[in-house]
């Protein structure tokens, strides 16, 4: 598909999604209430501590995984997150950073910044901060952050290359990468492949472990590791349920450093 199609059905469907309305795009799967997105957290790797800790309406039910789990945050370090929603991810770094750091979430669409704002703003949470902007031409300085996180947002963009070159130049020498996202398996059929729906639901656009392990050491990266969740296939089983499709992409741990 053409990648301007893709953005705006991307743009689209998650607008809808902030809005609590219906959507054309995506399966009604990933559309839930707050009891079904706890439930999808919890799946995902989440605590209870986690959905207690953000405010409420902030964990939406998506994602593949807890990037939280992965990125080892300390206080005073300043995070980004790639994709940032509602602000679910957000707001528990931002307790984990504490307030002499800084939290940064970038998203593309308006209807999820503002409900991120809201929620920000409900809990007075200073340390966090969010902006809109696309992950291929993030708004932010180079060398400027310790860490970029992202949960299951990559995979819809189409040229994820540039999404790990900006990662690799807004992050200090040193910062790392604490992904979460899905990746290929085994190769769809075409109709799969051209599917609307299964772009917008985080599953036509994941790219193979190695294509990604590539991306990132061309982009500069170095300690890369890309380890599959073998897991999450029931909880992708149920993204579009009778298609099989968990016999293709499975969630994975995406972890790197720039030197």
């Amino acid at each position: 598909m053409d990648e301007a199609l893709i953005k705006e059905m991307v743009r689209a469907q998650y607008g809808g999604i902030a809005a609590g309305g219906e959507s054309s795009c995506c399966a009604p799967t990933l559309c839930c209430s707050p009891a079904d997105a706890d439930d999808k957290a919890r799946r995902m790797g989440y605590s209870d501590g986690d959905l207690v800790a953000a405010p409420d309406g902030a964990n939406l039910g998506l994602g593949c995984g807890n990037p939280q789990a992965i990125a080892a945050l300390r206080p005073g370090e300043t995070v980004v997150d790639l994709g940032s929603s509602a602000g679910f991810d957000c707001f528990l770094a931002a307790g984990r950073v504490g307030a002499a750091g800084q939290v940064i979430g970038v998203d593309m669409t308006h209807e999820m910044l503002a409900k991120a704002r809201d929620n920000a703003a409900r809990i007075g949470a200073a340390n966090v901060e969010f902006r809109l902007g696309e992950l291929e031409h993030l708004p932010l300085a180079d060398n400027s952050v310790d860490v970029v996180m992202s949960n299951c947002v990559i995979n819809l963009v189409p040229d994820k290359a540039q999404v790990f070159r900006e990662a690799f130049r807004v992050l200090k020498p040193g910062g790392r990468l604490a992904v979460c996202d899905v990746i290929n398996t085994a190769p769809l059929s075409d109709a799969l492949r051209a599917d609307p729906a299964l772009f917008c639901g985080c599953i036509a656009g994941a790219a193979p472990a190695a294509q990604v392990e590539a991306w990132l050491a061309a982009a500069g990266f170095v300690e890369v590791r890309v380890a599959a969740r073998r897991e999450s296939r029931e909880l992708i089983q149920g993204w579009a349920p009778g298609l099989g499709i968990e016999n293709h992409v499975v969630s994975a741990t995406i972890e790197a450093r720039k030197p």
